[in-house]
């Protein structure tokens, strides 16, 4: 199996729309946003989410690597606090508190791992099977 990836240090005053552009470029490097413009927004939605999380939840800068393993597109966001998510029902007048209920709704799969100095929240993307990589 041939695997690429890539990985960016996201500092907490760089915000989401940092990480969606990064990881679009990398998309598009895979051929995605030509043959999987859907799965391209429901990546960049969850990065927003993840980020934003470790951003908002774990006051930290937020490791984001993106890792093809030809069968799957796996999304980690890295952050300092060892305190593992919890979805939760979003309470009907609050802005927020959707995120990981959009992460389960967007991902094949969606997991969490306690670090030494943090946390990882990897979520995978399957490509259809007609989108080309490159």
């Amino acid at each position: 199996m041939r695997a690429v990836g890539w990985a960016r240090s996201l500092p907490v005053s760089s915000g989401p729309k940092a990480a969606r552009d990064w990881t679009r470029e990398h998309l598009a490097s895979l051929g995605w946003t030509r043959t999987a413009p859907d799965l391209v927004d429901s990546v960049l939605l969850t990065v927003s989410e993840l980020v934003t999380n470790a951003h908002v939840h774990a006051h930290s800068p937020a490791q984001l690597i993106l890792t093809w393993d030809e069968e799957c597109l796996h999304v980690t966001v890295h952050d300092a606090s060892p305190r593992l998510p919890e979805p939760r029902p979003p309470e009907e007048d609050a802005p927020g508190g959707r995120g990981l209920l959009l992460v389960s709704a967007l991902a094949d799969a969606w997991q969490t791992h306690r670090c030494p100095q943090g946390k990882d929240v990897i979520a995978c993307f399957q490509p259809p099977r007609s989108a080309t990589v490159a």
